[in-house]
């Protein structure tokens, strides 16, 4: 099968759905796919594959991190998307890529799905907080339903999401279909090393949070009960690894807290070296997002080994099990904290969540899942009458 995937958003811009991309098209490629890319160009430097073209882009306003495509660039590689013969188009991303995706769709005739990555309606007023919450609320809910609507079918990381969007009315079929992750990739690390890297010293004990430090993943949450964590085990250390628009505003609220040599802004980290290494350096794995589609991080964090302490809310309720790796909190500073001190106090249930969480990651195989979206490709194509061009067996 042959499968063009158009995303506004890709490496190396650092986020989940670059991620779940990432993933997809490896293990659809080596089960004896086809898999396409139509992504932006970035100022940064990014390695050259004959599968991905990169569109020109310009920066958006409100979030610097994030590049616009250029529409008609993107519709000038029509000669080349002919000449790829392609069989289905997905869309991951709401902007330029969904009109795009749309185009190159009904131009060559395929039958078009998307996949449904972040949850709008809790985004935009943390980026336009001038206009009324619920206002935004119901722009969000109505412009998710009707980008929906124009698809053949649309994926959900998790079934909170297909409740909700059948909330917001779409009507096109959903079907659960996580990204999954390569556990294997995440088993072994150097957190020694990577804690003598920050100058961390060997007998404290390591939170950590990876995320896009940005305000709806509610990163003050873990910085306000750091401090009470702090306050009752003194040798205790955050790390929070990422880069966002509220980066210098959680740095100021460290900062306020007095927690400026206790709490390790680290920035993106390569995913195929010093992420690896800092999931392996930390104790506990923090994570207080109420905005989650899915929430890989969280499983990537087991697979190291890392125990989690997190809110389940959206998304993340499909992933975390309480005892299995995990232990669920409420999303207070009174309840978190009292987690992740309970935890640390007791390190025979410490290294019993380790053990599960590994075995609990190991069941969300990439491997597995994309064999799942092949087969809702192969039911999308048949339910639109358009046999695929090429199917390989899986």
């Amino acid at each position: 099968m042959r499968i063009l995937m158009i995303s506004d958003v890709y490496f190396p811009r650092i986020n989940g759905v670059s991620t779940s991309i990432q993933t997809f098209k490896q293990e659809l490629e080596n089960l004896g796919h086809e898999v396409f890319l139509i992504v932006p160009e970035y100022p940064e430097p990014s390695i050259s594959d004959p599968t991905i073209i990169r569109v020109s882009s310009k920066r958006v306003i409100l979030d610097p991190e994030d590049r616009m495509m250029r529409y008609g660039e993107v519709l000038a590689n029509m000669h080349q998307l002919r000449e790829w013969q392609l069989d289905i188009v997905h869309i991951h991303t709401p902007f330029v890529a969904h009109y795009a995706g749309l185009r190159i769709a009904r131009e060559l005739a395929l039958p078009c799905v998307c996949t449904y990555h972040t949850l709008f309606e809790e985004y935009l007023y943390h980026y336009i907080p001038w206009l009324p919450k619920q206002f935004l609320r119901f722009c969000a809910r109505r412009f998710s339903m009707s980008q929906c609507n124009q698809v053949s079918a649309v994926i959900a990381p998790s079934s909170v999401i297909v409740n909700l969007l059948t909330g917001y009315g779409v009507k096109r079929r959903m079907e659960i279909l996580p990204t999954g992750i390569n556990a294997a990739l995440f088993a072994t690390g150097d957190g020694d090393g990577f804690r003598q890297r920050l100058g961390i010293a060997d007998d404290r004990k390591v939170l950590l949070n990876v995320s896009r430090i940005a305000f709806e993943k509610n990163i003050g949450l873990l910085l306000d009960m750091f401090a009470e964590v702090h306050r009752k085990l003194p040798e205790t250390h955050l790390v929070i690894a990422g880069e966002g628009p509220a980066k210098e505003s959680y740095i100021a609220q460290a900062h306020k807290l007095g927690l400026d040599e206790s709490i390790s802004f680290v920035g993106y980290l390569d995913r195929n070296s010093d992420l690896i290494d800092c999931y392996h350096a930390a104790d506990i794995f923090v994570f207080a997002s109420t905005t989650e589609t899915q929430g890989l991080v969280l499983l990537e964090a087991m697979a190291a080994g890392v125990p989690v302490v997190a809110v389940a809310a959206m998304g993340t309720k499909d992933v975390l099990r309480e005892g299995v790796g995990v232990s669920i909190t409420e999303a207070t500073i009174a309840d978190f904290t009292s987690k992740i001190c309970a935890l640390l106090d007791d390190p025979d249930r410490l290294a019993s969540l380790s053990m599960s969480a590994m075995d609990y990651a190991n069941s969300w195989d990439s491997r597995n899942c994309a064999k799942k979206m092949l087969d809702f490709y192969g039911e999308v194509l048949v339910q639109e009458k358009l046999p695929a061009q090429t199917l390989v067996q899986s």
